[in-house]
């Protein structure tokens, strides 16, 4: 638990309806899609767009956060422009026009996360190890998002997934007003650029890494409830599956304020990307094995927790003082953005050129190469990491 001067619940109540949105979004957006008659190559451009908009949007207002010290302003804002922007959806859905409305509404509402997770470290002072306490919220409005929307779609039409999408946006939008803002510590005679940071051989290979991990999600994201509809998982089952891995996802939040000092920064990394190539690798040869698929999800505590949890605590400290903001958006920009779309596009390009165990071989070569990566390049002293 945090201390009494961290706004423990308002903090929690954004990740949890930010999460319930991405619950929303991630494994069923695709779907919707596909009920629009888009074929996979389609589908596999769009979701890319959401994730090529994280390349651009959070460095820009993370930039403009970082100058003006109104992080929680910038939350507000994009998160209203965010929901106005998504009501567009309902008004055609042919290809260019869902195209541009997804630019439009992923701009805002992928720049809202970044700056909160600032905010939130902020708040947090010297107990940053306790950020999973909080986050773990996040990951509970995805199962009950993810699990709830599975159920209802077994008895109605995909058209139910961007209403509720609407919803939720509302609800982050209020969220957004009950937070209070909190400044980074000004360090007055800190020396130096951002460039001198970005210069650093370690911040160079963590951003390759980060930029390689998410880049090996890419078919997941975009096609693995896809996979499972055309194996016959029906949509209860797709998002028990979804939830299970949040499910993991969250004991190792519940842990990591533990696992961090005793481990160190850089064995947890190893251990999260050597875990993500095995699950790509069970995924894509035992699709049909429920048991083995259970397995797979469960390693998201690695793939996924243990590996954001790490690298959130690496750029905090990494990035200091005034550079917070753009160091958060950085790691946003370079994996969940580049990273992610460039997984989700050329996932999309071969989905139905080549068989899907061989994507998943390559997503599992991908996140290995990122292992070898930080074995070799990314150290810290020990007294501050751990290694």
């Amino acid at each position: 638990m945090t201390s009494d001067s961290v706004p423990y619940w308002r903090l929690s109540s954004f990740y949890l309806l930010y999460f319930a949105s991405l619950g929303v979004m991630v494994p069923y957006w695709g779907l919707y899609l596909q009920s629009l008659a888009f074929d996979a190559r389609a589908i596999g451009e769009l979701m890319a767009i959401i994730m090529a908009t994280k390349i651009i949007a959070p460095y820009i207002w993370g930039w403009i956060a970082d100058h003006t010290g109104k992080g929680i302003l910038i939350i507000r804002l994009a998160s209203i422009c965010a929901l106005v922007s998504f009501f567009a959806v309902f008004i055609r859905s042919d290809f260019w026009w869902l195209a541009m409305v997804m630019v439009l509404f992923s701009f805002f509402w992928n720049a809202e996360l970044p700056q909160f997770e600032a905010n939130t470290m902020n708040h947090l002072g010297k107990d940053t190890h306790k950020y999973s306490v909080i986050r773990l919220w996040g990951s509970m409005g995805f199962i009950l998002s993810v699990v709830g929307l599975g159920v209802l779609l077994d008895y109605y039409e995909l058209t139910l997934v961007p209403q509720v999408v609407i919803v939720l946006f509302a609800g982050i939008a209020i969220s957004s007003f009950l937070v209070p803002e909190k400044n980074g510590v000004v360090h007055i005679q800190q020396q130096g650029s951002i460039m001198d940071v970005l210069k650093q051989p370690v911040v160079i290979a963590l951003l390759l890494v980060c930029f390689l991990a998410q880049l090996s999600h890419g078919p997941y994201y975009t096609f693995y409830s896809i996979f499972l509809k055309q194996h016959n998982y029906d949509n209860s089952t797709l998002g028990w599956l979804w939830a299970l891995g949040v499910i993991a996802e969250i004991i190792v939040f519940l842990y990591m304020h533990r696992l961090m000092p005793f481990f160190g920064a850089r064995k947890l990394l190893l251990v999260a990307l050597i875990s993500t190539a095995l699950r790509w690798y069970l995924i894509g040869h035992y699709i049909d094995e429920i048991v083995v698929i259970l397995l797979a999800q469960l390693l998201h505590a690695a793939s996924f927790g243990l590996f954001h949890a790490v690298s959130i605590d690496m750029f905090h400290r990494l990035f200091k003082g005034k550079y917070q903001g753009r160091g958060q958006a950085l790691y946003s920009s370079i994996s969940f953005g580049a990273g992610g779309a460039v997984g989700s596009y050329i996932s999309g390009q071969f989905w139905d050129r080549v068989d899907a165990v061989f994507i998943f071989n390559v997503a599992a070569l991908v996140s290995f190469v990122a292992f070898l990566i930080t074995w070799k390049y990314i150290r810290f002293p020990a007294a501050e990491y751990g290694n």
